[in-house]
């Protein structure tokens, strides 16, 4: 094999490798995916189980003399997604740590290349089983396709009940597909159910495809997962049976107790509570049950069922391995950014969409890395889990939470350039008041804003061209019926709408006005 990229074949040559000297810069996103430190024993499908929970594998190239692997994501949206969750969270294959990151690659042409039967052979193997029927060799499989009207709530019965499950263990392993919104849990004929609705019915999809049928715990606990009639799960309290993971100001209700706020804040983000996989597509974490359950659980033995959680029975506190930063911190660290275009209000703008952001800091040295510190842990969770894998600028923004507790401001005479700014005494921040409207209207972004405090003397036309100043294209704009005060824009794709909201968010309206702008859960 020599040494060089054909415009055929793919192959880790000296680039992909001379770039793991230390701390190089991370490549920019792409579907194709680099994995490095594969044990030789492993198969083709248990490195294709790595990227199945993220969305459809479209091609994989083994290197087994290197000890690496390519695989290829369907979209570059799924791998960002992957990368996101592995990072704070090493995989582990055959119980050895495997090391992911972007290749150089935008894609894997690999048609010439000896040795491809097997990869392809265990691509069509797993394309078939999820797209539930045997697939013609070759033939394309429907297994991305989501039904319109399909709901974003899934009911979730879970059978021979052995171990306690809890809202929380939910929580966790449905996170890996997407952001959780709202779970509530009860027992109908003798039989624990759930309801979960995600942020998007695309979630919902690839959750019930990959986990219907799957055991929580060894040989038990298993799930059996269907589309719930309900779009949308209204949830009065906030406890151990029901949370909606969107506002964090509702009462706990019944006089159960809720989460400590460090834990409650370990709940909000994907990747944080889970330990280093256990077996090909297991999930791994170490949960404690409470005591009080009056159950002793055992550690589970040789992770068999493929979503084994191994369950050390603590006293109750959650252990949490393999996180980076620290439950319960609310300094986040914001990756790839644009240096060009990205500023210290820009980001205080837009994570201030998920709480109150009280300092940013732009890397000196760096320019496209950021802290950002939250008011508290469950906030930086809610920003985290929405924002990272957004595109912001032509980049797609990751965000984790950061090893520092806080943002130290520069010292006297410290060069900054104005990189680093307080906010803590901002009048923007939308949480301030306890109980505030602002929780109940926590959004993913989407390409249609909500709009609000607009003064009477401002036009359809006003509104629109303000928009379109600001590069954006405007595809449907309409006031609220009852109070001209709102609006609903509609603009051309996710990306135009976060930088608008960066934009024209406490834009000057005239007349003592400053337009609000959100992220809306409707479209026009």
């Amino acid at each position: 094999m020599n040494s060089s990229t054909t415009s055929t074949g793919v192959y880790a040559n000296g680039n992909d490798n001379k770039k793991f000297k230390g701390d190089r810069p991370p490549c920019s996103p792409s579907r194709v995916l680099h994995l490095r430190k594969i044990p030789n024993d492993v198969t083709e499908a248990e490195v294709i189980s790595l990227g199945l929970p993220f969305g459809k594998v479209t091609n994989l190239l083994m290197l087994k003399g290197k000890s690496q692997a390519f695989l290829e994501m369907a979209s570059e949206e799924a791998a960002v997604t992957m990368v996101n969750y592995y990072t704070p969270v090493t995989p582990h294959l055959r119980s050895q740590p495997v090391y992911i990151q972007y290749s150089n690659h935008r894609e894997l042409k690999t048609d010439n290349l000896p040795n491809q039967a097997r990869a392809q052979a265990a691509l069509q193997a797993v394309s078939a089983a999820h797209s539930g029927s045997l697939a013609l060799s070759g033939a394309p499989t429907n297994e991305g396709t989501v039904l319109p009207g399909q709901s974003p709530v899934l009911r979730i019965i879970i059978e021979n009940l052995f171990y306690p499950v809890t809202l929380e263990v939910l929580h966790q392993i449905f996170s890996k597909f997407g952001t959780v919104l709202k779970i509530i849990t009860f027992t109908k004929n003798n039989q624990f159910q759930a309801l979960l609705q995600y942020a998007d019915p695309v979630n919902a999809h690839y959750a019930r495809m990959a986990l219907d049928g799957q055991n929580i715990y060894n040989a038990c606990c298993t799930l059996r997962i269907d589309y719930s009639k309900l779009t949308s799960l209204n949830v009065k309290y906030n406890n151990d049976k029901s949370r909606d993971f969107t506002r964090l100001d509702l009462p706990t209700g019944d006089g159960q107790p809720s989460l400590e706020p460090p834990m409650a804040a370990a709940f909000g983000a994907p990747g944080i509570i889970s330990s280093p996989y256990a077996g090909a597509a297991g999930f791994g974490p170490a949960i404690g049950f409470p005591q009080a359950t009056g159950l002793s659980v055992p550690a589970v033995p040789g992770a068999l069922g493929p979503l084994a959680i191994t369950s050390s029975a603590v006293t109750g506190r959650m252990t949490i391995p393999g996180a980076a930063g620290i439950p319960g911190n609310s300094v986040l660290l914001v990756t790839n950014l644009n240096p060009d275009l990205i500023t210290p209000h820009g980001l205080f703008i837009l994570f201030g969409v998920y709480g109150d952001v009280h300092r940013v800091k732009i890397m000196f040295n760096k320019k496209e890395n950021a802290l950002v510190q939250m008011a508290d842990a469950n906030q930086a969770q809610l920003a985290m889990n929405h924002l990272s894998g957004q595109r912001l600028y032509g980049k797609v923004l990751r965000a984790t939470l950061s090893k520092h507790q806080a943002v130290q401001l520069p010292r006297e005479g410290q060069e900054d350039q104005g990189l680093t700014k307080d906010f803590s005494n901002s009048p923007l921040h939308r949480f301030k008041k306890p109980g505030s409207k602002n929780f109940q209207n926590i959004f993913p972004p989407s390409a249609t804003l909500h709009l609000s405090n607009i003064p009477p003397s401002v036009t359809v036309d006003d509104l629109k061209n303000l928009f379109t100043e600001a590069g954006c294209s405007v595809k449907a704009f309409k006031f609220f019926q009852k109070d001209r005060k709102m609006a609903l824009i509609q603009l051309g794709s996710v990306e135009e709408a976060i930088q608008a909201l960066i934009e024209l968010h406490n834009h000057d309206l005239g007349e003592n006005h400053h337009l609000r702008v959100s992220f809306s859960k409707s479209t026009i």
